[in-house]
């Protein structure tokens, strides 16, 4: 059995009832998001455990081949469009589903598990989310794109069609152009999924008001 990732794990309020996995983005790590947390205004009941995984070192192409947290290889990195390794992004797929096992076996069924993701990370929740074959939660798509449509397209799994989705862009980000963002947000919007988008004046990174909207969303669907 492949072992599972290494995570930084915060429990808010009660004894957890959800979870949210949330995945940093290139070149950071667990740690990333953690300080999130207390600014989202949740309520400490339901009890919500966070899990901030930490991507594997590997060398990434656009990069000049420099060793660093990835979650798949990116070997072109321009501001409208990406080449990436898909296998790269199948193999973190799998270790964001080893979590989402654990988390089950843990007495949290997927349908009060949460995927969340910055970047490249969003990129993983993204693809992990729409083909999982049970019922997740939602999404939190942050500064983000859908990496390999034609991998969702093959795989997309029927028991998320109605997933709902919270996705947000910087509108001046010149790491990932806000077109890819607009761009994942069409296709979902395309697949049936409830999709709130949020766009900000800010570059690649993200701002209190973002924080604010994201709490409101995660509030109204633990409820």
């Amino acid at each position: 059995m492949e072992p599972l990732l290494d995570a930084i794990e915060l429990v808010h309020g009660a004894e957890p009832q959800y979870t949210v996995i949330w995945l940093h983005g290139l070149g950071a790590d667990g740690s990333d998001f953690v300080p999130v947390v207390p600014e989202l205004g949740l309520a400490a009941s339901p009890g919500v455990r966070f899990v901030f995984p930490h991507a594997p070192e590997m060398p990434v192409t656009c990069n000049g081949g420099y060793v660093m947290p990835a979650w798949y290889d990116i070997i072109s990195l321009e501001p409208h469009s990406r080449r990436i390794d898909e296998a790269g992004i199948v193999a973190s797929r799998a270790a964001i589903r080893r979590l989402i096992e654990r988390e089950n076996a843990r007495g949290i069924p997927c349908a009060r598990i949460f995927l969340a993701g910055f970047s490249q990370g969003g990129a993983v929740a993204y693809t992990t989310a729409l083909t999982h074959p049970e019922t997740l939660a939602g999404i939190i798509a942050l500064s983000t794109y859908l990496p390999v449509e034609t991998l969702v397209e093959r795989e997309v799994s029927p028991a998320n069609l109605a997933l709902p989705v919270f996705a947000a862009h910087g509108s001046q980000d010149d790491v990932v152009s806000p077109s890819l963002g607009r761009r994942a947000r069409d296709f979902v919007q395309a697949h049936g999924h409830a999709v709130v988008w949020q766009e900000y004046p800010m570059p690649h990174s993200v701002c209190l008001e973002e924080v604010a909207d994201i709490g409101a969303w995660l509030r109204e669907r633990l409820a």
